[in-house]
């Protein structure tokens, strides 16, 4: 018990070491704010949603989470770059500290920072492509929390993994795409249905549910061998 506690408060140093470089700087966060809405907007002006509520509920849901991951993509490097001057990085391989911990701590900012940008997406969507979910509206708040969690656990991995190739930018997301189809599957598929009411989304969401098991637990166990890989 007191070893989990102990973890705990090292996941939840890394957390505060995290949100606090954010909040000095917030350029990743309005970064993707500002490339969400864009996509957003960009989206409905290219059809006109009142016209075609059906076309508008069946779309939503894979453009929202398209530019999520998009948006994710291009802050998840920058949140390894920092850790990369001045030898800090090499400072965490030195410490007592289980790698695991700070793998977390950075996962779970990563998702509170998206998580913001969700907060501040929805209602543009509501407004932007005039929404009105046929489905269980409240199964959403089960399959946001659950999508975001499998892109910014798999893009906070993959992009330490990448930290030391030439092309780092451009090898995160040939490796964080393909990876990600499932969940991106399961999370476009379970939102559509909720918001069209055409389908039962349990199952999409039984698949989510699983894919972030699976791929937490592998991260958490593999983080350790990326961290001191030269």
């Amino acid at each position: 018990m007191n070893e989990l506690r102990h973890y705990a408060s090292l996941v939840g140093l890394h957390l505060k070491k995290e949100l606090r470089l954010e909040w000095r700087r917030r350029d990743t966060l309005m970064g993707m704010l500002f490339f969400t809405l864009l996509i957003a907007v960009v989206f409905s002006l290219a059809f006109d949603p009142t016209s075609n509520p059906t076309l508008a509920r069946q779309i939503s849901g894979g453009v929202g989470w398209l530019g999520l991951l998009f948006a994710a993509t291009t802050s998840l490097n920058g949140s390894w770059n920092r850790e990369e001057r001045n030898q800090v990085l090499d400072a965490h391989r030195l410490s007592p500290s289980p790698p695991s911990a700070l793998f977390l701590g950075k996962a779970i900012a990563n998702f509170l920072f998206v998580t913001a940008v969700e907060l501040i997406l929805v209602p543009v969507f509501v407004l932007f492509y005039n929404l009105h979910t046929l489905g269980d509206w409240r199964l959403l708040a089960a399959v946001l929390p659950l999508g975001t969690w499998a892109l910014v656990l798999n893009g906070t991995f993959f992009a330490a993994l990448s930290l030391r190739g030439r092309n780092r930018d451009l090898l995160l997301p040939m490796v964080l795409f393909p990876m990600s189809i499932p969940a991106l599957l399961a999370m476009v598929n379970a939102t559509t249905s909720i918001i069209t009411g055409e389908f039962d989304p349990m199952l999409w969401v039984r698949l989510l549910v699983g894919y972030d098991v699976v791929f937490t637990t592998v991260a958490l166990l593999l983080f350790a061998p990326v961290l001191h890989a030269e």
